[in-house]
């Protein structure tokens, strides 16, 4: 006998609509839709009805496992800690970033990602985790070491995307040295003479290793099916690059002709959705309402606040002509699914996972009532 769960009186969004009505879920899969209120069931009191949300960005578990500088926290706590706040927001696909590559400056040491994974896996494996976890390699290309790094997963099936990223000052994300020197000379209390000297390694360094390992970690990742990113990208000659590289992906263009570029060669044009909430970028750099409003902007990341990825599609339906709800929604559910290759959810139509969220929303801040991943309620 099959499991059956029905979820009625709710408004929702199916594809590009919202069809009020009723919802069945059967062995962990989205069954039947219909526009009649069903008499049965669980009432979801005219709710919204969303897929789950994707995640396809976000630092956030670097805030649970290292707290404080120098500070490493119980991994399975840190994870079991992000993993509850991110199924609370309604996200139940989420592709952890764990870094790849470090300098002088500090990061990670060679082994400690892959430990980090190790116990991601385990928490997985183990039924403590309500989300699912996928792996997002974030490669500084810059770096020395970041393919040493890298071969750490070179067999790891979690590895779904990869982003090459350069963070030297002068240039995509730091075109302007004013931000460059608040995160790096003010932040860590560098004198003039130890900044000058800092950034004249850190150009070496890019100068030196970044076109060598672009090439080589796009070539992996196009012999392992894995999804390419780019980062940051500023000009047309980056975006040639990223297709020059296969990306799919372009996370966080720091100009309006990178992101009308990237949009135009068919990559997704990903934000993060913190910027859309505040309505600027916290570097400095083009505001992600503003491609909005220009057609060009595809996926929305939380990037460092969780609940932002639900917040910032309400938001931009309530803002900016021309986009709708559902159209908001599917930057958070359907594109990022489509963009990393996840056919299996992103959209709520029969046949695809039951991955869902209850949003309950009269005005502001939208909440989460409930979420579901594969038919089975986990917040």
């Amino acid at each position: 006998m099959s499991a059956e769960t029905v979820l009625s009186n709710a408004r929702i969004i199916v594809d590009d609509e919202i069809v009020s009505g009723s919802l069945v879920i059967r062995d962990g899969k989205i069954a039947e839709i219909s526009e009649a209120s069903s008499k049965i069931g669980e009432d979801m009191e005219g709710d919204y009805l969303l897929p789950g949300l994707i995640e396809l960005h976000t630092d956030h578990l670097e805030q649970h496992y290292s707290p404080r500088p120098g500070v490493r926290w119980n991994t399975t706590a840190a994870i079991q800690a992000h993993d509850a706040q991110v199924a609370s927001s309604g996200i139940t696909t989420v592709f952890d970033c764990l870094r790849m590559g470090s300098d002088e400056d500090g990061g990670f040491e060679k082994g400690e990602m892959r430990d980090l994974a190790n116990a991601i896996q385990a928490a997985q494996s183990e039924g403590r985790l309500r989300s699912e976890h996928l792996f997002h390699l974030r490669c500084e290309v810059s770096s020395d070491n970041v393919l040493e790094h890298f071969a750490d997963f070179a067999t790891d099936s979690y590895v779904r995307l990869v982003s090459l990223m350069d963070h030297a000052p002068g240039q995509r994300q730091f075109q302007s040295m004013d931000q460059y020197v608040l995160y790096y000379k003010e932040k860590r209390g560098l004198s003039d003479e130890a900044f000058a000297h800092f950034v004249t390694r850190r150009q070496a360094a890019s100068a030196k290793y970044s076109a060598l390992h672009r090439d080589e970690l796009a070539r992996v990742c196009a012999e392992r099916g894995i999804t390419v990113a780019s980062h940051d990208d500023a000009t047309l000659q980056h975006v040639d690059e990223a297709v020059g590289h296969g990306v799919r992906l372009a996370e966080f263009p720091t100009s309006f002709d990178a992101a009308e570029a990237s949009h135009k060669a068919g990559m997704s044009v990903l934000m993060g959705a913190p910027n859309i909430v505040r309505g600027k970028s916290h570097s400095g750099n083009i505001a992600a309402r503003e491609l909005a409003e220009r057609g060009v902007l595809d996926v929305l990341s939380s990037d460092y606040v969780p609940l932002s990825l639900l917040h910032a599609p309400f938001v931009l339906a309530d803002d900016v002509d021309g986009i709708s709800l559902p159209q908001a929604i599917a930057m958070v559910t359907s594109t990022p699914a489509r963009t990393v290759g996840l056919e299996d959810r992103g959209s709520i139509a029969p046949g695809l996972r039951a991955d869902l969220v209850r949003v309950h929303r009269e005005r502001g801040v939208p909440v989460a009532r409930a979420t579901w991943r594969e038919g089975r309620r986990v917040a």
